[in-house]
């Protein structure tokens, strides 16, 4: 496989993750997968969430001959990979919420998971949290309302702090002092969470992680001579349009092709 790393969200939350693969990587030829036909995942059934994702991503690599697949969605990635690495032979890294680094850091041993309400029922975040959170006091917060202000957002909108401001009522309610942003969605309105929340409680993703873990096994596609430098970087979306605000973060960010993926010959 020679061609560029295959990034994959629900909608624009994975931009986030890009953000921080990008930093580390700024030369690296990228195409960004969003189903935004289907936002939010938190609300689907497994099966229907597995089977969709599954057939997206593999289209998509054998397309533009990934290099490496990001699963940049927590809802996705506490399903979907398994079966993902039965299908493929690329690298395929996937997003796990900060659970291990909030217990280390948090000094009242009291922390919060802000996720959608997939990732919050997954038994795979279960034992995350029985896994690395010994000893603390877990609080589970799930959110589809903020992925949609955070889609709202980066498509030009303001941004309205009241439905926020309803969405973390009951966080404010805990007491807790650290806060695991479970969606790549969240950080894109980190800021204005933290506005709400103040600066007592610490916010955590898991970005950097992810682009850390993203390099190291580049380094090992390197070596073996599989990975071409950047090209033009692709944006390829599964609705038949979207509105203009999004068309230009998009373009902001350096896509350069943003395409449907159903009105366009990708090959």
């Amino acid at each position: 496989m020679s061609g560029p790393i295959l990034i994959f969200d629900s909608g624009i939350g994975g931009l986030s993750i890009f953000d921080e693969i990008r930093k580390v990587l700024p030369d690296q030829s990228y195409c960004y997968l969003f189903d935004n036909a289907r936002l939010p995942y938190g609300e689907l059934e497994e099966s229907v969430l597995i089977e969709g994702c599954v057939e997206l991503i593999c289209d998509q690599v054998s397309r533009i001959n990934a290099c490496m697949v990001v699963v940049a969605c927590n809802s996705a990635s506490t399903l979907v990979l398994p079966a993902l690495r039965e299908q493929l032979s690329i690298p395929i890294v996937g997003v796990v919420p900060a659970i291990k680094p909030a217990a280390l850091l948090s000094k009242a041993r009291h922390i919060g998971l802000l996720a959608t309400p997939g990732t919050i029922k997954r038994s795979y975040t279960k034992e995350l949290i029985e896994r690395f959170a010994e000893g603390c006091k877990v609080e589970l917060f799930g959110s589809s309302e903020l992925v949609m202000l955070a889609e709202a957002k980066l498509t030009g909108e303001t941004l309205d702090l009241a439905k926020l401001e309803k969405q973390l009522k009951p966080i404010q309610m805990t007491g807790l002092d650290t806060l695991v942003l479970g969606c790549t969605h969240f950080p894109i309105v980190a800021k204005e969470i933290q506005q709400v929340l103040g600066q007592g409680v610490t916010l955590l993703d898991s970005g950097k992680a992810v682009a850390q873990r993203v390099c190291f096994l580049l380094e090992e596609l390197k070596n073996d001579k599989v990975v071409n430098q950047k090209g033009n970087w692709l944006a390829v979306y599964t609705t038949k349009t979207i509105n203009e605000g999004l068309t230009t973060r998009l373009a902001e960010k350096g896509f350069t092709t943003i395409v449907s993926r159903s009105s366009a010959n990708l090959g």
